[in-house]
């Protein structure tokens, strides 16, 4: 089994004695990104670790910690949170909000284009982002896709402030672009500045591509899109997608203006056209019935004509005064079919001005009573946009808050909570996990806001893993909803097949599991594998035996040099451990190795009697063998003390094993 821990040497460290770091999310330019455990906090963040070989380099290093001062300003539920900053030894790392999920780029890459309802609902939330940065003064610099970060349960961050800076500080990127080449101004490419409308070019970019999965400029070296983004407009998205609606065309055409001057001032000023494009996309189509009026102005001197165009199948209702009013004027009013004359037909001079006083009193009445009217409905809608039921209010952000702070804080602005408990991974429990609609966007007062609120981890229930193979022993932990532990334990187990599970853990409190039972979903599970027996080297020569241990990831040490009847000199006698553990690959083995057998001094006993010979030697710890006769004749019939040893085989005083048998020859006394 490979150890993760060769390949990063950071997958599993303690940084600055507080965030421990379990796996490694993503790796860019400057940083590498890992998710960690804040032990302090316990919670679930992202490690950003700027890398090694930049360490050194003052300018990067400086640029990375103002990321961090930059994020930190930003108070939005649109930007990625920065929890704390430091330093650990040469190490400088950013702790930020862990967001489960993909980026823009993954559902690109994943769906090629957007439709113009989905583009405009995550632009909603980019936007809301960048003002909040924008309205702080911080120009963002590097947006593209792979910077939006679009969370599980729904939420759209906009993250990686690395190449903020304030817009202030006239922005200029100095010796070299910053930022990604396919989103970079016109301004930035020819001049090198960059403001709030520098990110906006990028924003419109970014529309475009979502809108036609492609982006705008391409080319095969970087400077054949650096010069398109300097000479060239940005064509209409509806070019590539005929389905884009007109008002879209038009939001990115003037977002991606070539002139900075002619752009949005800033992601506030897009985002509430982006709004109306909103509200004109989804506005009812007028009555095809009815013709709109048109309002005529010729050119004269005293000379009026209104012409009012009347619905379809209607004939004109006309009225001519004279005198009195100047030049002639003719007022043409919608009416029925048959046409009707005016009743001022009075031949005198009186009887036309009464006529025409009677019809200018009745008509300045009327206009009176219209402009009343007209007034009383503009008050009252202004009334009810402006402050009452169909008054807009933004959703408050919720993130944190426990469900009582978050319903107050709907009411505050008007707008009804209505809870929706769910379980979570990350978010305590009575605490606001999501809210639907999303913080930021806009309502009608009195709507309804629902907020899901956590119930802490699902109770759950682990399976048996004991004995279980490592990869089914994973696709249980995973199928019941719990994480697998990053650091998996490796063991040598006798009594367990190799990469079976020997025991499994709650991270929590190491309580065992093994044999199954009580647990919660989302919990981590750590894992003890086998890696089988340790190989048995008694009685090996010592090379074969060293060899057996290394092709199992064991090392070797040496032991005791002792002397073995049984085991050959150079052979292994006993190896320590031997099954008992816990041993890991990698633990040492040490081997006590045979000098062979022990010999022993064979005494000198020439000259002795038979008998003495023997008891000595035997007492020595040697067996003996005494010829019966000598010269033919049995020994009883010589003299005693007349017989002794006149040579021993082996020789006296030879080195030989205990037990060795010693023949004897025998002579005459001399």
């Amino acid at each position: 089994m490979t150890n993760t821990s060769q390949t990063d040497p950071l997958l599993g460290r303690l940084i600055d004695g507080r965030y421990q770091v379990r796996s490694r999310i993503a790796r860019g330019g400057m940083a590498t990104v890992y998710l960690a455990t804040d032990l302090r906090l316990e919670r679930r963040v992202a490690l950003k670790v700027m890398h090694s070989h930049l360490a050194d380099d003052t300018n990067f290093k400086t640029r990375f910690v103002q990321e961090a001062r930059s994020t930190a300003r930003l108070a939005h539920p649109n930007v990625v949170n920065v929890f704390d900053q430091g330093q650990d030894d040469d190490m400088a790392y950013l702790v930020m909000e862990y967001l489960p999920g993909i980026t823009l780029r993954d559902l690109l890459r994943d769906y090629g284009k957007l439709t113009p309802e989905q583009t405009i609902d995550i632009m909603e939330s980019v936007l809301a982002g960048l003002a909040a940065a924008h309205r702080a003064g911080i120009v963002h610099r590097d947006l593209k896709p792979e910077n939006v970060l679009l969370a599980d349960d729904g939420r759209i961050k906009l993250g990686d402030f690395g190449l903020a800076r304030a817009a202030a500080n006239a922005t200029g990127t100095g010796q070299a672009l910053l930022g990604t080449i396919a989103y970079l101004s016109p301004e930035l490419v020819t001049r090198g500045i960059a403001d709030t409308r520098s990110d906006i070019y990028a924003i419109g970019i970014m529309i475009y591509e979502m809108l036609t999965g492609e982006q705008p400029f391409q080319g095969e070296q970087p400077m054949q899109i650096a010069y398109q983004h300097a000479n060239d407009s940005v064509p209409r998205p509806s070019l590539k997608n005929p389905l884009v609606p007109p008002q879209l065309d038009d939001l990115v055409l003037w977002a991606t203006d070539r002139d900075p001057e002619q752009r949005p001032a800033d992601a506030r000023a897009l985002l509430e056209k982006l709004y109306e494009v909103e509200r004109a996309i989804h506005a009812p189509h007028p009555d095809a019935g009815l013709d709109a009026t048109r309002v005529i102005s010729p050119t004269g001197n005293d000379a009026q004509a209104t012409t009012v165009l009347a619905p379809a199948g209607a004939a004109a209702l006309t009225s001519s005064y004279g005198g009195g009013f100047g030049a002639g004027a003719t007022t043409q009013f919608a009416g029925p079919a048959a046409q009707v004359r005016s009743e001022a037909t009075a031949t005198d001079a009186v009887s036309k001005l009464a006529s025409v006083s009677r019809h200018r009193r009745g008509r300045g009445w009327w206009l009176f009573a219209a402009l009343m009217v007209i007034a009383g409905l503009a008050s009252g809608t202004g009334w009810y946009f402006g402050a009452g039921p169909g008054a807009l209010v933004a959703v408050p952000s919720l993130d944190e808050k426990t469900a009582q702070a978050a319903t107050a804080a709907l009411q505050n602005v008007e707008l009804v909570a209505k809870s929706n408990p769910v379980y979570s991974c990350e978010v305590p429990e009575g605490h606001v996990a999501r809210a639907h609609p999303a913080p930021g966007r806009l309502l009608h007062k009195g709507s309804t806001v629902t907020i899901d609120v956590s119930r802490g981890h699902q109770p759950n229930t682990i399976p048996p893993l004991g004995g279980v193979p490592i990869d089914q022993a994973r696709q249980k932990i995973t199928a019941a909803k719990s994480l697998v532990g990053t650091q998996v334990d490796t063991q040598f187990n006798a009594k367990v097949p190799k990469d079976a599970v020997i025991s499994a853990t709650k991270a929590t409190d190491n309580g065992d599991i093994t044999g199954g039972g009580a647990f919660t979903q989302c919990d981590t599970v750590n894992l003890v594998v086998s890696a089988g027996a340790i190989p048995n080297v008694v009685g090996k020569p010592l090379a074969e035996a060293q060899a057996a241990l290394q092709d199992v990831d064991l090392k070797y040490g040496a032991g005791q040099a002792k002397y073995d009847d049984n085991v050959p000199k150079g052979s292994v006698i006993a190896q320590t451990p031997a099954d008992s553990g816990p041993v890991h690959p990698g633990d040492t083995i040490l081997l006590d190795v045979s000098n062979g057998p022990h010999l022993y001094d064979v005494p000198d006993v020439t000259s002795m009697t038979p008998a003495d010979a023997k008891a000595t030697l035997e007492e020595a710890g040697f067996t003996v063998t005494v010829p019966d006769t000598f010269s033919g004749l049995p020994l009883g019939i010589f003299q005693d003390g007349t017989i002794v040893v006149s040579k021993e085989t082996p020789d006296a005083h030879s080195k030989q094993r205990k037990g060795t048998n010693i023949s004897l020859t025998l002579g005459l006394k001399g």
